[in-house]
């Protein structure tokens, strides 16, 4: 077997092997059963007593969703105080210069919806203080602002009738003290061992093998990767992020890196299963996310080892793949694996250029951030799911001529109209987005100049830089066609406001949806009760999810990656 492809494989034993009892220790975690990591107990308490709340009060959806939003409010502020004062403040050793309003604005807000978009190179966009304080800070606060959202849905679904979810502090704290900090721990001490620097030096002055010198970037770094990975963050130390050979040394590093990024949202599925105490409903979500995720994989495993036909029509031998965009340490099985991995969660960071990528494989990459629910963001991957279940046992309802009925409560016009609102949203901001951003360029080419042109290509593959700016933003990913000039007030502000609606109406539709249902009046199970473990409600929940994303978005794919993958055969 081809190396490379062993290596994936690998991989996929790992997280399989892993996820189950990570998931096991999840469900413990948020239903505060004893463990050997009680030993944090002190800490946490010390955290609830210096922030002034009682970890043991009870919220209803509505004051759970108001303490999730004030959090995020207050240290949005934080943010954009310390990213427009940077360089006046500690650790700028390089002495890089503020941010301005609208790139702060952008950084700031990716950071707090869990994105991580980067409109800027890391090693000069950001102080060693603003990569510790701001975006290491940040990426706990929001993969933690995640989990604990989808443990009160799980404290939600569990309750047979019950007015309240849990408590949002106490979720909160516990998703960052026993989960997110033990597994950074444990990445970054494998990081540092391989080579990442951990340090505060300034540049270092390196000789090239050409004889020149060049000024290499150190700093902090694997304080950060490894939080970005586990948190479904993604946002790069370095300019390139995880094809750095300092983020990223060794082939050793990008199996921990890779396996970091899907390893909590394949656990929280497995979790949710435990919590309910439905192990089998838990394991036909996982299926249907799995088999999802598996076809992407063979699907840009194979286009990127098979090679541009373009330059095979040249009569130019690609051994190794199509090999543009990608590090010759890992190959092009490697940047493939990468590719679905990072956009199946809302994770982003990348050990290659999508924007080389072949173009169906640019077509999968944009898929799974427009489907938006094959495992997703720690937490959120599954809620977004949780929509599209909703809609399948309405749907399913209707069919059969029953009143749909999900774990036990009555699914009515309520629940399917807020559903369906969520479900509508993510493709109609992507795809007015795409719109407003195609008409300036075409029509508007003197505002385009004055901000840089934007594009550096033109044609199908340009709308799919655009496109796949938008969908990235909307499924909180963070990933790009670096192709595509994004540093100014045009993308920066409509790309921020994306990134809001995207991130905060689904968490308030979800939220309140398990609320709403988690008040009704239970109805034990009967004969005729829908059965939601099997493999054929996977199956319709997965039509549905599918039909949804094909309707939305094959007739812009028809104009950009499936015209652009034709055009190679011209």
């Amino acid at each position: 077997m081809n190396t490379e492809i062993l290596g994936s494989v690998l991989q996929i034993v790992i997280l399989l092997v892993f996820s189950y009892p990570l998931g096991k220790h999840i469900a413990k975690v948020y239903k505060g059963e004893k463990s050997r990591w009680d030993f944090f107990t002190p800490v946490e308490n010390f955290i609830y007593k210096l922030v002034g709340v009682d970890p043991k009060e009870e919220m209803n959806w509505k004051q759970f969703l108001k303490a999730l939003l004030v959090l995020n409010l207050v240290w949005f502020f934080w943010g954009m105080i310390l990213l427009c004062t940077q360089q006046w403040l500690p650790l700028n050793p390089d002495g890089n210069a503020n941010q301005t309003a609208d790139q702060a604005f952008n950084t700031c807000i990716s950071f707090m919806v869990n994105c991580n978009l980067q409109h800027y190179s890391g090693e000069s966009g950001l102080t060693y203080f603003t990569q510790l304080f701001v975006i290491m800070l940040f990426q706990f606060i929001t993969a933690a602002t995640g989990m604990a959202a989808m443990a009160g849905i799980m404290k939600a679904m569990a309750a047979k009738t019950t007015k309240t979810i849990g408590n949002f502090w106490y979720f909160l704290v516990r998703s960052c003290t026993r989960i997110l900090l033990p597994l950074s721990l444990l990445v970054g001490f494998v990081l540092i061992l391989e080579g990442t620097p951990m340090g505060f030096d300034g540049k270092m002055e390196v000789n090239t093998l050409e004889g020149g010198t060049q000024m290499v970037s150190q700093g902090p770094a694997a304080a950060i990767v490894p939080i970005k990975q586990l948190g479904t963050n993604g946002g790069g130390y370095f300019g390139v992020n995880s094809s750095h050979p300092l983020e990223n040394p060794t082939f050793l590093t990008n199996i921990f890196e890779c396996c970091s990024i899907l390893i909590i949202p394949m656990a929280m599925i497995w979790a949710l299963g435990f919590y309910l105490k439905r192990k089998k409903f838990g394991a036909s979500i996982f299926a249907v996310m799995f088999f999802a995720y598996i076809v992407g994989v063979g699907i840009n495993t194979y286009y990127e080892m098979n090679g541009n036909p373009a330059i095979d029509n040249m009569g130019i031998a690609q051994e190794n793949g199509a090999m543009e965009g990608k590090e010759v340490r890992l190959g092009a099985a490697g940047t493939a694996f990468w590719s679905v991995t990072t956009t199946v969660t809302s994770n982003g960071s990348v050990n290659g250029m999508h924007d080389s990528t072949m173009p169906l494989s640019g077509l999968i990459e944009m898929l799974n951030m427009q489907i938006n629910t094959w495992f997703g963001g720690v937490g959120v991957g599954f809620m977004n799911y949780y929509v599209f279940i909703i809609i399948a046992v309405f749907i399913s309802g209707l069919m059969v001529g029953r009143t749909p009925e999900f774990l036990g409560k009555k699914v009515e016009a309520k629940e399917m109209k807020i559903a369906t609102i969520v479900a509508l949203l993510h493709p109609f901001v992507i795809l007015v987005g795409t719109a407003l951003a195609s008409y300036l360029y075409v029509h508007n080419p003197a505002f385009v100049e004055s901000e840089g042109g934007w594009l550096n290509n033109p044609s199908f593959h340009g709308l799919s830089e655009m496109l796949y700016e938008y969908t990235s933003c909307a499924a909180n990913n963070g990933s790009g066609f670096e192709g595509l000039g994004d540093n100014t007030m045009f993308w920066n502000y409509t790309c921020g406001i994306v990134l809001i609606l995207s991130r905060f109406i689904p968490i308030v539709g979800q939220v309140a949806i398990a609320g709403l249902l988690a008040e009704k009046k239970y109805i034990p199970e009967s004969a005729g009760t829908l059965k939601t473990d099997t493999a054929t409600f996977g199956a319709m929940t997965f039509a549905v999810i599918f039909i949804v994303a094909a309707l939305s978005f094959f007739p812009v794919h028809a104009l950009s990656t499936i015209a652009e993958h034709l055009s190679l055969y011209i």
